[in-house]
């Protein structure tokens, strides 16, 4: 599918199943897959439909989506095998959605042979569309976003979904994150905040922004200095503007 197609696809998608649930979710269209980890029939029926669609494109293409995931794991071993893979988190942000808050976003990668070649990134209440395109940079409701370069604070600022160990005694700022992927990995892009730290690596979450991280000159690799892609697995997952940052918040979060 053309990078249009399938932006026009995930807007689609978003209008017809996801937003009409924006704020009128009963309780019956929530349950938890585990302690604290939301679902609801958008998230459901949105990646039923995205699968769907990208499929028909393509007959015996792999996809893998965050709720299939949950149901059957095998599609996840597959994918850094994977000739050719799209991964869909179908509302990132659930706990975001459920409750009402505009942060959240529709999310998909295209992967060949573990390389993630396109990402997007849809926020379909503030209405802004992030590409990447491998060797392409990355665009902003179709204007290019220019890299966000070192930082130009005295101490760098990062996210984290979850407290750091430690980190209140580091040599950088750490604020609770956004609650959503979808809404983080543009925050760093645009240069809102300079790192992003994360303890799960699912790949729904993070290849789509992983891409346009590093194709605006930034870095995304686990606290060993694994770089990020299909399969990477690790303690903990760290992703900043300019390379030098990266190793800044490393440091200053991690030691040696």
């Amino acid at each position: 599918m053309q990078t249009d197609q399938v932006s026009e696809l995930l807007a689609d998608v978003a209008d017809r199943l996801i937003l009409p649930r924006f704020g009128a979710l009963k309780s019956s269209d929530i349950q938890e897959k585990k302690p604290g980890d939301l679902v609801t029939v958008a998230d459901r029926e949105a990646e039923i439909e995205l699968a769907r669609v990208l499929r028909s494109a393509e007959p015996g293409v792999l996809v893998v989506g965050e709720e299939g995931v949950f149901t059957d794991p095998s599609c996840l071993e597959l994918l850094p095998t994977a000739e050719h893979a799209w991964v869909i988190d179908p509302v990132d942000g659930t706990r975001n959605f459920a409750r009402g808050d505009a942060d959240f976003a529709v999310m998909l990668a295209e992967v060949r042979n573990a390389v993630t070649v396109r990402g997007w990134i849809w926020q379909p209440v503030h209405a802004r569309l992030y590409v990447a395109e491998l060797g392409g940079g990355v665009t902003c409701n179709g204007a290019p976003v220019s890299p966000a370069g070192a930082s130009p604070r005295a101490v760098p600022l990062g996210a984290s979904y979850l407290p750091v160990p430690g980190e209140e005694h580091a040599e950088v700022t750490v604020v609770r994150s956004w609650g959503s992927c979808g809404v983080d990995y543009p925050k760093l892009i645009e240069g809102d905040v300079d790192f992003l730290c994360y303890r799960s690596m699912f790949p729904w979450d993070h290849l789509a922004g992983g891409l346009m991280v590093t194709e605006l000159g930034g870095r995304i690799s686990t606290d060993t200095g694994i770089d990020y892609r299909a399969g990477v697995i690790g303690r903990r997952l760290l992703s900043a503007n300019d390379p030098q940052l990266w190793q800044t918040a490393r440091d200053a979060l991690f030691g040696d």
